[in-house]
């Protein structure tokens, strides 16, 4: 598995509560430019449209190589479609109706046959206080790894 993006920033803003794999469709020359890491998952979202669920706000730029060079800058941030089973968009659309909870991609990768897939988490925002308390968390665990080490 070769991650092209990770959306690190989703671990500090939100709770992630569950997590579904996802593929994605895209055009030819995406897939090359993923392939050539150019990916950004900052500041994206999916967001349930008409039993359907879009990639919002992923940033994969343009190929150099590309036989079309007519796109412009707005191409690399379009709507892309996420390829899932009715049975799993019904259950995404119950899980989103609850209050506070939203779809974030968190990791955008390569699977072993090769195929682009998106790792989306249903998150939960977390407060000030929340992030603090997992700050404080982490810093004691590598405290003590650090005193395991040494000892």
């Amino acid at each position: 598995m070769k991650i092209v993006a990770q959306n690190k920033k989703a671990y500090h803003d939100y709770s992630v509560l569950d997590t579904i794999e996802a593929g994605v469709v895209l055009s030819g020359d995406e897939v090359k430019s993923l392939r050539l890491g150019h990916a950004q998952l900052k500041g994206s979202f999916a967001r349930i449209t008409k039993d359907e669920i879009y990639l919002f706000n992923v940033h994969i730029s343009l190929y150099m190589q590309a036989y079309d060079k007519q796109r412009d800058e707005e191409y690399t941030t379009r709507n892309r479609k996420l390829l899932l089973h009715k049975r799993q968009i019904k259950r995404l659309v119950q899980d989103v109706a609850c209050k506070g909870i939203t779809l974030v991609p968190l990791k955008l990768y390569f699977n072993g046959r090769g195929l682009v897939k998106v790792a989306i988490g249903l998150c939960k925002g977390k407060k000030n206080v929340d992030k603090r308390a997992s700050i404080k968390e982490k810093d004691i665990k590598r405290q003590t790894a650090r005193e395991l080490k040494n000892s």
